[in-house]
C-alpha cells in the first residue's frame, strides 16, 4: 500500500489521529483513519507461588470497570525506553518494584486502525511499596490472583482487556517452553 498524502485530525498529550490517502497494490485508491499512539509497556506481576496482581481501573470507552495487568504509556507522547516504561509503570499503579523483569514478547494493539505497539514483560522477586498513581488513576484498585482465579474471570468476561489477555498468552507460552523461570 502506498501512502499519498496525510492530515492530523485530531491531537492530544496521549494520541494523534490522522486520515491517510492511500493506493492499495492494485491501483484503487481508499482512505485510512490511524490513531497513532506511544508504545506503552504492560507489565506481568507473578508472586513466587503464581500469583498474578492485577489492577481495576474504570475504562470510559467501554463504560465499564475492567480488570487488567497494569500497562501505560508515558505523556505527552514522549517515547521513553520500554524496559524504563515497565519499571515505572508498575510501581506507579501496583507499588512493586521487581528483581527481575524480563521481557515475553510485543503485541500490536489494533494493527486495523492503530500504529501502537506494546511490549510485555514478567516481574518477579517483587517486594511491596507504595503506588504513585496519577490522578486519573485515584479509583483504581489491585488485587492478587491465582492463575485458576484469573482464568476464571476471564471466562466470565471479568478479565476482557486484550493487551491482557495477550499477554497472559505470552506468558502461557513461556511456562510451556519450560526456561526454568516460571512454572513449567
Amino acid at each position: 500500500m502506498e501512502q499519498l498524502s496525510t492530515r492530523q485530525v485530531y491531537a492530544n498529550s496521549w494520541m494523534t489521529v490522522r486520515e491517510d490517502e492511500i493506493r492499495r497494490p492494485d491501483g484503487t485508491a481508499g482512505v485510512y483513519g490511524v490513531i497513532d499512539k506511544p508504545t506503552y509497556a504492560l507489565v506481568v506481576p507473578r508472586a513466587h507461588d503464581g500469583r498474578l496482581h492485577l489492577v481495576e481501573q474504570f475504562r470510559y470507552p467501554v463504560g465499564a470497570r475492567r480488570w487488567e495487568f497494569p500497562a501505560g504509556t508515558a505523556p505527552d507522547r514522549a517515547t521513553p525506553h520500554p524496559d524504563d516504561l515497565a519499571v515505572q509503570e508498575l510501581v506507579e499503579e501496583t507499588g512493586l518494584v521487581a528483581g527481575r523483569m524480563e521481557l515475553l514478547g510485543t503485541i500490536d494493539v489494533a494493527p486495523g486502525m492503530s500504529s501502537q505497539r506494546g511490549h510485555v514483560y514478567l516481574a518477579t522477586e517483587l517486594t511491596q511499596g507504595e503506588a504513585q498513581r496519577e490522578d486519573s488513576e485515584a479509583d483504581m484498585r489491585a488485587g492478587w490472583f491465582t492463575p485458576a482465579q484469573f482464568e476464571a474471570m476471564i471466562g466470565e468476561g471479568v478479565v476482557a482487556d486484550a493487551q491482557t489477555l495477550a499477554a497472559y498468552a505470552l506468558l502461557m507460552l513461556r511456562d510451556r517452553n519450560g526456561d526454568g523461570h516460571g512454572p513449567a
